[in-house]
């Protein structure tokens, strides 16, 4: 069964049928797991992505006071009318206050192999943890192009680049393409993430030309993610359901990120 792209694209053939040849190329990224169909940065929004037959999850990775590495996307955590910082708080302390609280241990034993997952690590979120978490993955068997770290920060990108230079890196950027290709080069990375508000199809023609794998974020029109499709490496969005099937594949086999 296809998703609701299928249905509000059934009158007109010809687009249906370019649709699903793109969205074959194009990679479906969920955005905080599949923020629009549950809660962000939660397991079920993983497994909701899963379901739907996303490419690749992207998640948010903050850190505890005693050190824990949890899904939020923000400095605060909102929750029963209260705002701790997540921070200031132990995870034990923060659980009070949400009990579907991740860890990033949680979220890739749950995900088990099944797609990719982009580690967005949060501007003054320090690094170290994070990599030792994946450090101790790939000891256990799982391979290092499994994972990928993104963020705004550069400094952070810099630090894990030097401590692992194999590590797949993503460069996320507001609005500024030429920051965005700087850094890639400097870096020595492929993949970008950009605000798609400030993304147009010529820009997105030259750097798919110059070899950089551009994901607009975040993406929840289907028309949106038609016209950009031939240039893109893929969409970062909200609702996976409106661009894959839903019948989930079988996620025996490891996927990992492609390397170009």
């Amino acid at each position: 069964m296809v998703s609701l792209v299928v249905s509000r694209l059934q009158g007109n053939p010809c687009s249906l049928i370019l649709f699903l040849l793109y969205t074959k190329v194009m990679k479906i990224i969920g955005h905080r797991g599949a923020k629009g169909l549950a809660p962000e940065n939660t397991l079920s929004a993983i497994t909701v992505a899963i379901e739907h037959g996303v490419n690749e999850i992207e998640i948010d990775v903050q850190l505890t006071k005693d050190e824990v590495a949890v899904l939020h996307h923000d400095r605060f955590l909102v929750a029963s009318g209260t705002k701790p910082t997540i921070a200031s708080h132990t995870y034990a302390e923060l659980l009070q206050h949400k009990h579907d609280l991740p860890t990033l241990d949680e979220a890739i034993q749950h995900i088990a192999h099944r797609v990719p997952v982009i580690v967005e690590i949060k501007p003054g979120v320090p690094p170290t943890k994070v990599l030792s978490i994946i450090r101790r993955y790939v000891r256990k068997g799982w391979k290092l192009d499994e994972f990928a770290i993104a963020s705004f920060d550069m400094s952070t990108l810099e630090w894990c680049k030097f401590q692992e230079p194999n590590l797949p890196l993503v460069i996320n950027e507001r609005w500024s393409g030429v920051r965005a290709t700087y850094w890639a080069r400097r870096l020595g990375a492929y993949r970008i993430s950009m605000n798609q508000r400030w993304l147009w199809l010529g820009f997105l023609r030259m750097m798919h030309r110059r070899g950089y794998a551009v994901s607009p974020y975040t993406v929840n029109s289907h028309s949106q993610a038609m016209y950009w499709s031939p240039y893109v490496y893929g969409i970062i969005t909200d609702y996976p359901d409106r661009f894959t099937p839903r019948s989930q594949k079988s996620g025996k086999s490891r996927a990992t990120h492609p390397k170009l």
